[in-house]
């Protein structure tokens, strides 16, 4: 039997975190960007920080994007509030 980590929104598109599992992976990851900003925004101001920064975000929003897909009861598609 499969735990699911995330429920699907009522209206829209995503999920929610229900769970300790869902939570941590969606808190984690936010703290990880954050700590890359702060430690990029120490630097000098470059241009390569912010590239990095940015490929560092599109990278952390793709994992959490593909765990909550995986993890989440029904699935990810559009929805109307209905059941």
């Amino acid at each position: 039997m499969t735990t699911y980590w995330f429920k699907p929104k009522r209206y829209g598109y995503g999920a929610t975190p229900v769970t300790w599992q869902g939570w941590a992976v969606t808190l984690g990851i936010v703290a990880a960007m954050v700590a890359v900003s702060v430690t990029l925004r120490l630097t000098e101001r470059h241009y390569w920080a912010l590239a990095v920064l940015i490929a560092f975000d599109v990278l952390a929003l793709g994992v959490l994007f593909v765990v909550s897909r995986r993890k989440t009861e029904g699935g990810f598609r559009w929805r109307w509030g209905g059941r």
